[in-house]
């Protein structure tokens, strides 16, 4: 009778419920712990559930669910020992992002003909990034054209420039950075091939900032790192004790030392 109970309440559970013997207890208040932990053994003899546990990843953190399926209809070893392993099958062969991570000892109903289908989301579409303006110079600090063009002289004294001089050609100096160009690419192309004599420093430079000016860019997306792929193979467990281990060593959900109680105390 109390088997029956509990059978008919984890019948009309939702799908992700919990189905700990803590919550279900709670939720049952003719029975204590100890007897729904002995209902839900006498059901997995039965042949109606079985739990497995398995990791999920979830916001970068990793933890150990436990997973409950259950089945109206019983079913012997040899099944439950299929349904377990195309359950690992379908999380190697399915999308990651297509699986949520289950919460602690949820419920998984089974049909009793076959096994369910995985539910797959919609896949996010990814942000573009967009370009990040250039910082604004502050407290009067020079910006980084009036920077380049005033360090030419120092680079190469043919091309030394005065403050008005770079004042004057800051403008075409920012059109470069304005399409990705640094100060020290700058400086290399205006600061090439020389003539040993350079009668008007402002004049060559202005010449060069227009002539070698380089082209415009689009701006080319970086995709996103793939998210972490939660890992969602399932581990048998035992239904009496907790343990884990792999499905033959299970018999009716049950480990062997559960199954053949030591006699001695």
């Amino acid at each position: 009778m109390r088997e029956r109970h509990i059978a008919g309440y984890v019948e009309a559970l939702a799908e992700g419920a919990a189905m700990d013997i803590k919550s279900l207890a709670k939720s049952l208040p003719l029975y204590g712990q100890m007897a729904v932990g002995s209902a839900l053994r006498a059901l997995s003899v039965a042949g109606h559930l079985r739990r497995g546990r398995c990791v999920s990843i979830e916001n970068g953190q990793i933890r150990w669910v436990t997973r409950t399926f259950w089945s109206r209809v019983a079913h012997d070893n040899e099944w439950w020992t299929t349904f377990l392993a195309d359950q690992n099958h379908r999380a190697t062969q399915s999308d990651p992002q297509a699986a949520a991570p289950a919460p602690a000892s949820a419920s998984v109903p089974v049909p009793a003909a076959q096994v369910p289908q995985q539910r797959v989301a919609e896949p996010e579409v990814p942000v573009q990034p967009q370009p990040q303006p250039q910082p604004q110079p502050q407290n009067g600090a020079p910006s980084p054209a009036f920077a380049a063009l005033a360090r030419l002289g120092r680079t190469d004294s043919r091309l030394a420039l005065s403050a008005a001089d770079c004042a004057a050609l800051e403008g075409l100096a920012a059109g470069w950075f304005a399409r990705g160009v640094d100060a020290d690419y700058l400086t290399r192309v205006l600061t090439a091939g020389l003539p040993d004599a350079v009668g008007s420093p402002f004049g060559l430079v202005r010449r060069r900032l227009r002539d070698k000016l380089p082209p415009h860019l689009p701006v080319t997306p970086v995709p996103p790192a793939p998210a972490e792929a939660p890992v969602r193979r399932v581990m048998p467990e035992c239904t009496e004790c907790g343990v884990p281990g792999r499905p033959e060593a299970f018999r009716d959900g049950l480990c062997r030392p559960c199954r053949e109680p030591d006699p001695t105390p």
